[in-house]
């Protein structure tokens, strides 16, 4: 044996999960893990070889559109679940996977994997990609503030450090110095307001002191008396119970589905329901507006995309977000968060 095939023995050996080889219903070889693993629970290999071999009947042979791609033909894995010893949990048992390694001479291998470490690794994979999808959302939120702030503020500050020179200037009237004034007030003043709009949009005060219906109320009223456009907010939620960060993301699906509403659907009215359920919690933004058809758009268009990025950050919360619409029957919006109300008062789950 030369220093390579000895290295090979040597992982098949210590390797950390049970493997088992197989010439065609003969057991060729089983390692440390495998020998451990069938002490423990006593099972038959021959009996999970042929689970394997009743799965891949059903399941039938992998079809790939590379007929001379030799390495697709030879591959072929099945995942069967097993020795969960009547336990219903996701987490009991293992995950039997089998695979060909050399169709010619019969040889197959299958590997033993407990259920709880592969549902632990794809949870920290999904809470990896969670983490993720926030710090791209985050991004954006900054991306968007940055260009605010250089192009509103910043703009409107120049203007009033401008007019302020301007006051310097001997050769001006009391009249003209007097104008000069109430412009560069004029300029202050709407500068004000952009910030308080900035400040607005990435949280409002009132969700802190009141909570996310009182947010939701405030920026009804608001955009209300701007549009003239008739918006409600009604329900029975308790949502003052959830977390910080899903009642951000609820509001600004909330800012972002009424601003669409109000400049592409042409609505009339525009209803904001949060309805508390046994089991979760919905809110929905509702308009009388043009609507579309959904299955036509499989991908958020351009004005939307904010919508899209909710999408993304609800999902990374664990919650659900729908988008419903018909040409002519306007578009609602829904997030669904889970919640549990058996110790009296909502709970994030």
């Amino acid at each position: 044996m030369n220093e390579n095939e000895k290295w090979i023995t040597r992982y098949f050996e210590n390797a950390p999960v049970a493997i088992i080889l197989f010439q065609e219903d003969e057991m060729l070889a089983c390692n440390q893990a495998a020998r451990c693993l069938k002490a423990k629970l006593n099972f038959d290999p021959h009996y999970l070889y042929e689970i394997a071999q009743a799965a891949v009947d059903r399941q039938g042979r992998p079809v790939t559109d590379c007929p001379t791609c030799e390495i697709a033909k030879k591959t072929q894995e099945v995942v069967v679940p097993v020795l969960a010893e009547g336990d219903e949990s996701v987490d009991a048992g293992y995950l039997m996977f089998y695979k060909t390694l050399d169709d010619a001479a019969h040889i197959t291998s299958l590997t033993l994997k407990s259920c709880s470490s592969v549902n632990r690794g794809l949870r920290l994979a999904q809470h990896d990609e969670i983490n993720r999808v926030i710090v791209r959302a985050n991004e954006a939120d900054r991306h968007q503030i940055s260009a605010d702030l250089h192009d509103n503020i910043a703009q409107g500050l120049y203007f009033a450090m401008t007019g302020v020179n301007c006051l310097a200037n001997d050769a001006l009237s009391a009249t003209e110095r007097a104008d000069q004034a109430a412009a560069i007030t004029k300029q202050l003043q709407a500068t004000l307001a952009e910030v308080k709009n900035m400040a607005l949009s990435v949280r409002p005060s009132v969700m802190d002191d009141f909570g996310l219906f009182a947010a939701l109320r405030a920026l009804a009223t608001r955009l209300q008396a701007t549009t003239g456009i008739q918006i409600s907010v009604s329900g029975n939620a308790l949502p003052e119970e959830l977390s910080g960060e899903i009642q951000s993301a609820m509001y600004r699906v909330a800012q972002e589905a009424i601003n669409n509403a109000l400049k592409h659907a042409n609505a009339h009215e525009i209803m904001i329901l949060l309805v508390e359920h046994h089991h979760f919690i919905t809110l929905q933004i509702i308009d009388d507006g043009d609507g579309f058809d959904v299955s036509q758009h499989t991908q958020f268009n351009g004005h939307s995309l904010g919508l899209s990025d909710m999408h993304d950050r609800i999902k990374a919360l664990n919650g659900v977000f729908a988008l419903i619409s018909q040409p002519g029957a306007g578009t609602t919006v829904q997030v669904k968060f889970p919640v549990c109300t058996d110790k009296g008062s909502l709970q994030n789950v």
